[in-house]
């Protein structure tokens, strides 16, 4: 049944975000605009947590991962679909298709547990601050994490052969700008019950099960808050979570809205809007969320911009230095030769 799908099925053919030849020309700037602010803001991210010594706590070791899978799956989306803008036909290979679709699943299913693996992070520095650097040590960041990668590859993969070892119709042409699991399934000839019920376990799983580890955190934290006597004190706390409850309620807000709206209410384009911005827009925002509300980011980043232009300024003095000192010398040269 694989290698029949090889032979009648090579390429797949996108629709986009919208065939208004109008809008393509703006839609593409828009994108690469917020693709390239996504880039550079998570590379700034993943480096800064790598260089500054003061950053190395098993809370920016989650951001720094963070950073990481938001630069992932929006790389795995967004160069193509810029792509699809300016040539004729949008059209993906099988292999390509298949490979975008398993990390996608792979890194938003990472971000899901990454996010509550940070929520607990927060629950034991606030909670439980004489024990923060024995349970959350670097070791325990990095276990956390091969956990979550582990378990994100093994969905991805499970859900990425399930659909593509079954037969497709012939009919290649998906309603979406990327490879996802839905637009997929409608294109299978054979039954899809199974590979449904798969996909709608292990999304409801891997959904609630994080959330519910966010929401019992943060349930502690403000317990814990609100037991804190000086306002002063109760800010304080509560400041050093305030980047990841934003993220939080604008990457689970985003997801609860996608999976949880009536069937009624339910189409492929309001699925394409909910797609541009959970894999696009809010890897694009999560940077921009930590460095201008994380008082320990904006302070790295003016530290290594001061080093920077220390660094620069000192070799561009040394080099007027180096160039003065030795036009100086090949004048008096010159002078003495005249003489």
């Amino acid at each position: 049944m694989y290698k029949h799908n090889l032979t009648v099925l090579n390429e797949f053919i996108l629709l986009g975000i919208t065939e208004r030849l109008e809008l393509q020309a703006p839609l593409f700037w828009l994108f690469l605009i917020i693709y390239m602010i996504s880039v550079v803001g998570n590379l700034s991210m993943i480096i800064l947590t790598k260089i500054d010594s003061k950053l190395h706590t098993p809370m920016y070791c989650f951001l720094r991962y963070l950073a990481i899978t938001d630069l992932g799956y929006s790389t795995a989306v967004g160069p193509k679909m810029l792509i699809n803008f300016v040539v004729d036909e949008n059209t993906i290979s099988y292999y390509f298709c298949a490979t975008q679709l398993a990390f996608c699943v792979m890194f938003i299913n990472g971000e899901l547990f990454i996010l509550s693996a940070m929520s607990y992070d927060r629950y034991v520095a606030i909670c439980n601050p004489l024990l923060y650097t024995v349970i959350m040590s670097q070791r325990m960041c990095w276990v956390l994490v091969a956990i979550i990668y582990l378990y994100s590859t093994f969905v991805s993969l499970l859900v990425t052969m399930k659909i593509f070892n079954s037969s497709f119709c012939g009919y290649n042409v998906i309603r979406h700008f990327y490879c996802d699991s839905l637009p997929l399934l409608s294109l299978l000839c054979s039954k899809t019950h199974e590979i449904k019920l798969i996909i709608l376990v292990l999304a409801a799983f891997d959904l609630i099960s994080s959330l519910l580890t966010v929401l019992f955190s943060y349930v502690l934290i403000i317990v814990a808050i609100l037991k804190i006597n000086s306002a002063e004190g109760r800010h304080k706390a509560f400041s050093t979570c305030g980047s990841h409850l934003t993220v939080v309620v604008v990457f689970y807000g985003t997801l609860i809205f996608m999976y949880v709206q009536p069937k009624s209410s339910h189409s492929f384009d309001t699925d394409k809007m909910v797609s541009i911005f959970y894999t696009l827009v809010i890897p694009m925002l999560n940077p921009l969320i930590y460095s201008l509300r994380s008082k320990d980011v904006k302070y790295a980043l003016h530290r290594t911009l001061g080093q920077l232009c220390n660094k620069f300024s000192q070799s561009s003095l040394y080099h007027m230095i180096h160039v003065n000192y030795f036009t100086g010398f090949k004048l008096f040269s010159v002078c003495l030769q005249r003489g």
